[in-house]
């Protein structure tokens, strides 16, 4: 009696776990979620008037009314501060902000840049007839930086790079031709000595000819003026036994 009464409370029990599931997976489905994405960096130097930082968001889920749009700043020495209270539309103030909800895009920007600046900025979504805990959200933050030295330009940056490529390229080329002489090098010896042997054979052989021919003609001429010379004497004893009596 007991084991027929446990198996439909069991099955009552696995029903109710199922349809709180699916339940659970609605509410899941139907929350509202907002993601946002900001540039990590931007940086700048004195020079620059203005800059505007993007804020892009997306929403799932949402209610249809549009959201509320907060900027804030984070520096080294101050606690966050709100920018912007009262939606700095006009184009007149230190901040402005442009906003293009129907595209899921707003952006800040700061007139009158000055080296204080500098700070972590920060954009908030909300929706605040929504109570779900990611219907409002904040933003990873752009980092901005204001260098009191000037910055290079795009063009002088693109001129640098290209530049720099060129360098890279013409280093490259370089190289390889090194390595080809290198190679051409190391393979040279071989041939000239086969092709040096027998040039220095001729040159010992012409040399040893030279020689040779110099060591006759120094012996032809001794011998002409020895045989010069016993002519000579030989006239002379002739010349002597003639005019004895």
């Amino acid at each position: 009696m007991y084991n027929k009464m446990a198996t439909p409370n069991r099955i009552i029990t696995t029903i109710s776990l199922e349809f709180n599931l699916i339940l659970l997976y609605l509410g899941a489905i139907r929350t509202c979620i907002v993601n946002i994405k900001q540039p990590s960096l931007l940086e700048v130097d004195y020079t620059y008037k203005t800059i505007t930082i993007q804020c892009d968001f997306s929403t799932r889920n949402c209610p249809k009314s549009q959201p509320e749009v907060l900027w804030f700043r984070q520096n080294a020495h101050y606690q966050p501060e709100r920018l912007c209270p009262h939606q700095c539309l006009g184009d007149g103030g230190k901040f402005t902000v442009t906003e293009s909800k129907t595209e899921n895009q707003v952006s800040l920007t700061l007139n009158m840049i000055a080296l204080n600046d500098s700070a972590i900025y920060f954009c908030g979504i909300a929706f605040s007839q929504s109570t779900d805990p990611k219907s409002k959200q904040t933003g990873p933050g752009t980092m901005l930086v204001v260098r009191g030295n000037k910055l290079l330009s795009h063009e002088v940056e693109n001129l640098l790079i290209a530049l720099l490529s060129l360098l890279s390229f013409y280093i490259a080329v370089l190289s390889v031709i090194f390595i080809v002489i290198s190679k051409l090098k190391l393979k040279t010896p071989k041939k000239t000595g086969t092709d040096e042997a027998p040039q220095k054979k001729r040159s010992a052989r012409r040399i040893f000819q030279e020689i040779a021919q110099e060591l006759y003609r120094k012996r032809y001429v001794e011998t002409k003026q020895e045989e010069g010379d016993e002519n000579i004497y030989e006239n002379r004893r002739g010349q002597s036994n003639f005019e004895r009596p």
